[in-house]
């Protein structure tokens, strides 16, 4: 199924019922009152994760979702029946926003998890609710409320641990294919990844964590070149950017000027909203497709590299040195980063453990 990261949906939550006008009408019962009961609420409509879905792409036929309204009241006191609430479901990661407005309504981010969008209208009332000593046949009642209609924007966010970085032919589906069972298609020209793709990697027993490999980024992807920068909000819930560098790239372009298209990218996408956190992300730089260069180079060219870099970068805080497709040194890279994501839990954990103790 094509992938689908975004969508726009309508949502029209039902109406209240209204109340009734009726009085007792029974034999020997000369003076037998109001007795017109209330309406039912209308229903609300929820958007509810579902960890099996993976893409917005349902949403392309259907969108328009209508919760049931409220039965109106009756006489006899009897109240409407209330309408039923619609659930539609959504993968884990979407981010839901008002379509006029650009508010953020909510974010589903755990299985299971309910959000409220549209909210039903409130019950009319009967016109027994207006009985009184003064009134005592009250020819009164009032109308339920409309339901919440509204314009929603859709979006997804993959959730993963770390993200892969780069120009298009890098080697982050030959990462994410020899680290995990993930299985994207991988070939020797640009854009062959054109959708994300997960990955759970394992480098030890009861341990792992999730890998996401998106369509690279070139110069220009700002501006809307190539496949622009679309995909770069699916790494705004990472926790560490891995940006693999190709060291011997075909056309012969500077591996370095390279790494800075990239930050340059990032520091434009970083001025819109999606992108305001994911800029000063850590990012590990890992100096891929070793194999390819003579070996009395590759030691000069990293070297470099990683001089020429020196200082530019201050959210690259380590280097690696691999051959993803010879498996050479990926899986010291692995453990680096479980230990690491281990620790920033911790650390997590400690802070939020200091500020209910404050």
């Amino acid at each position: 199924m094509k992938f689908v990261d975004e969508a726009r949906i309508k949502v029209d939550a039902g109406d209240g019922g209204n109340g009734c006008i009726s009085f007792r009408r029974e034999k020997y019962v000369p003076k037998g009152g109001p007795d017109g009961g209330d309406g039912g609420d209308g229903g609300s409509v929820y958007l509810i994760g579902d960890a099996a879905l993976n893409t917005l792409a349902d949403f392309r036929f259907q969108r328009a979702y209508r919760a049931e309204q409220g039965k109106k009241g009756m006489g006899a006191h009897c109240t409407g029946r209330s309408g039923e609430d619609l659930i539609v479901k959504v993968p884990v990661g979407t981010v839901v926003r008002d379509g006029n407005t650009g508010e953020e309504i909510g974010d589903v981010v755990k299985e299971g998890q309910q959000l409220l969008v549209a909210k039903g209208g409130f019950h009319g009332l009967g016109n027994a609710r207006f009985k009184s000593s003064t009134n005592r046949t009250p020819y009164k009642s009032k109308p339920g409320t409309p339901g919440e209609l509204r314009d929603l924007d859709l979006e997804l966010n993959v959730l993963a641990d770390v993200g892969l970085l780069g120009l298009p032919n890098a080697g982050k589906s030959t990462l994410i294919t020899v680290v995990s069972n993930a299985r994207p298609k991988v070939a020797d020209y640009p854009f062959t990844t054109l959708h994300p793709n997960l990955g759970v990697v394992s480098p030890a027993p009861h341990q792992s964590f999730v890998i996401a490999d998106i369509p690279g980024v070139i110069e220009g992807a700002a501006e809307g070149v190539g496949l622009g920068i679309q995909f770069l909000k699916h790494l705004s819930r990472t926790r560490l950017l891995l940006h693999l560098v190709d060291m011997a790239p075909l056309d012969g372009h500077d591996p370095a000027e390279d790494v800075r298209t990239i930050v340059n990218e990032l520091g434009k996408f970083s001025q819109s909203r999606e992108g305001s956190k994911l800029a000063s992300r850590e990012r590990w730089l890992v100096l891929n497709k070793l194999d390819i260069l003579p070996e009395d180079e590759r030691e000069a060219r990293c070297d470099a590299v990683e001089a020429a870099l020196s200082g530019s970068d201050a959210a690259t805080v380590r280097v690696y040195r691999i051959s993803a497709a010879q498996r050479d040194g990926t899986q010291a890279l692995m453990y680096d980063i479980l230990n690491y994501l281990e620790e920033h839990v911790r650390s997590v954990e400690d802070v939020e453990d200091d500020l209910e103790d404050e």
